[in-house]
């Protein structure tokens, strides 16, 4: 009703990139409180700017996209084959509220004054945690969708490009209003929290609506139905037989359970040509966004306001956008 359904795939579909984005978009929040305090006190007559970075500093970058992708990669191959032991329901609320806590936990820290090193070390573990429970909620949630007709994954791919441009544009308004000392970045956090909190209200309120019930259910229904066919032939089969035996058991069609799961592997070898394609291509864009494309210095922003804008606009915006823009084109057109 209302594309209820819809909306609520695409929050949760906005929630499994969202940590991650806002991560990375707040990049020079983390840069700026990895800076050396030797260096600082020296450098008081020095912009912030000028000042030689330090090995935390430049390696930061770095060390982020490593500590998000390799635990990405890890946990999408795991719940391959944890979902048949941990229940659905679990897998996703689980990993929102997880999710939700390293956030809440992380608007905390930007009061608490720690030293560059156990400051970093606490951010790539925060990161490590929220790409390996996105991973199981992406997962997970691209599951839950394959139970309803094969449009409604377009809208966990669009809320998953929305998620980058609402972090990006998020970072450019903090930067207009003049947030950009470390205690700004409380309602920037804050602001992920409240979309992690609407994201778990979504998914508490998704089996109330009888949209989704009649298609989580239908496998189900129909096993039952077909199930109870089958007994129902078999007993006047019985009773036109002589002596209550069957002569021919060909007739009867074999019970499949709709609860079997399918073999992994099986599976991999009627996508394999996709699944290595699709790989290839994160393989090159991960590579290089955001490690190498937010280093990228323009010429023209020396001095002014638009060396502030530079990278949140050509580096983070510009890419979340046409991402935005392909995954939700996968709802018009295939191919």
């Amino acid at each position: 009703r209302y594309k209820a359904v819809w909306l609520i795939f695409f929050i949760l579909g906005l929630g499994t990139l969202l940590p991650w984005n806002f991560f990375m978009n707040a990049r020079e929040y983390f840069i700026s409180r990895l800076a050396d305090p030797e260096m600082s006190h020296s450098g008081n007559q020095t912009s912030e700017a000028d000042l030689p970075k330090s090995y935390l500093q430049s390696m930061f970058d770095n060390f982020m996209t490593l500590c998000a992708m390799v635990p990405l990669l890890i946990f999408t191959c795991l719940n391959s084959f944890i979902h048949q032991r941990i229940p659905q329901q679990i897998r996703i609320s689980g990993s929102l509220v997880a999710i939700g806590l390293v956030f809440l936990v992380t608007a905390v820290m930007v009061k608490v004054d720690m030293e560059p090193l156990p400051f970093f070390v606490f951010t790539m573990i925060s990161i490590v945690f929220i790409n390996s429970f996105g991973a199981i909620l992406q997962s997970s949630l691209f599951g839950l969708a394959g139970l309803l007709p094969a449009s409604y994954t377009a809208p966990i791919m669009s809320g998953q490009g929305m998620a980058g441009t609402f972090a990006a544009l998020a970072v450019i308004c903090s930067i207009a209003i003049g947030a950009r000392e470390p205690e700004g970045y409380i309602g920037y956090f804050t602001t992920a929290c409240v979309a992690i909190v609407l994201a778990i209200f979504s998914y508490i309120l998704l089996p109330r609506l009888d949209f989704f019930r009649y298609y989580s259910m239908k496998d189900k229904t129909e096993y039952r139905v077909y199930n109870a066919e089958l007994e129902t032939k078999r007993d006047l089969i019985k009773k036109d037989e002589p002596n209550g035996m069957e002569q021919n058991n060909s007739k009867i069609i074999p019970v499949h359970s709709p609860d079997e799961k399918p073999s992994v592997v099986a599976i991999f070898k009627k996508l394999w040509v996709m699944a290595v394609s699709v790989c290839f291509v994160f393989t090159v864009t991960i590579g290089v966004f955001p490690s190498i494309t937010a280093k990228v210095s323009t010429v023209l922003g020396k001095g002014n306001k638009w060396g502030l804008y530079f990278i949140p606009v050509s580096c983070f915006l510009l890419f979340n956008v046409f991402d935005w823009m392909g995954r939700s084109l996968t709802a018009l057109f295939t191919w």
